[in-house]
């Protein structure tokens, strides 16, 4: 991590910081990196009043860091490994992609989602019934069978969005090999059980008074849902050798 030509006690303030950021990585966020900073990744300095002050170090691991997660697809606690590594004098600065650690079947690591991909999005599609089983290739009864077992549903206007879309298409490719929406049903049971424990970590931080609460919280749950989606995939690649070897 080269920081020449950055300061290199702590003067920067998190908004200077964000601007020398954002040259690189336009989506970066002050609540961004006061959650890597909560995640133990950088270790600002305090003035007396509790200001943070970065020095030309810690904007060069924040580089990193956002550089791992965009180009290399790692989850923190990984980055945060390598950056105690490079602390003990073990590297130095962002390891090449050649030597990056790779799973064995890599593309549970390379095509993984990274907490950006969750990032929330307002709604754009407005499809009917109609509309949706023609997109998505559905039959009116499979479409129903969902709606029963609370795979997908109407907005409140009677129109179905792009979330319903997204899982219409998969199920439609499912239904391909045999699976129908009573099979389903355990998908949708895990991912509220998943998004109810996210919410017993996050909650707390979006009901704190400080201004940016509500910010960290949503980047903890992207975190975590990143993670839990690489979970599920690697304890279902394990479970797929035992059927085909």
């Amino acid at each position: 991590m080269n920081a020449a030509s950055l300061p290199a006690r702590g003067t920067l303030s998190i908004g200077e910081v964000l601007s020398q950021l954002r040259a690189d990585f336009p989506d970066v966020t002050i609540s961004k990196i006061r959650f890597l900073e909560d995640q133990g990744l950088v270790q600002p300095d305090r003035t007396p009043s509790g200001y943070r002050k970065f020095s030309g170090s810690d904007v060069a691991r924040l580089k990193y860091v956002l550089s791992q997660q965009r180009d290399h697809y790692l989850p923190l606690r990984v980055i945060k490994d390598q950056l105690e590594a490079i602390d003990r004098g073990h590297g130095h600065g962002p390891a090449p992609a050649s030597s990056v650690p790779r799973a064995a079947h890599p593309a549970i690591v390379d095509n993984a989602p990274t907490p950006e991909h969750f990032r929330s999005s307002a709604a754009a599609m407005r499809l009917s019934r109609e509309e949706l089983l023609n997109t998505a290739g559905l039959r009116p009864a499979q479409l129903a069978e969902l709606e029963q077992y609370g795979l997908i549903s109407q907005r409140a206007g009677g129109y179905y969005d792009d979330d319903a879309l997204a899982i219409a298409r998969v199920v439609a490719e499912m239904a391909r090999f045999g699976i129908e929406g009573r099979h389903l049903r355990g998908f949708k049971s895990a991912a509220d059980r998943e998004v109810g424990l996210f919410g017993q970590v996050a909650g707390p931080m979006a009901k704190q008074r400080s201004g940016d609460g509500r910010a960290r919280a949503e980047e903890t749950v992207r975190e975590l849902a990143a993670l839990s989606v690489r979970l599920h995939a690697a304890l279902v690649q394990i479970g797929l050798r035992e059927i085909v070897g």
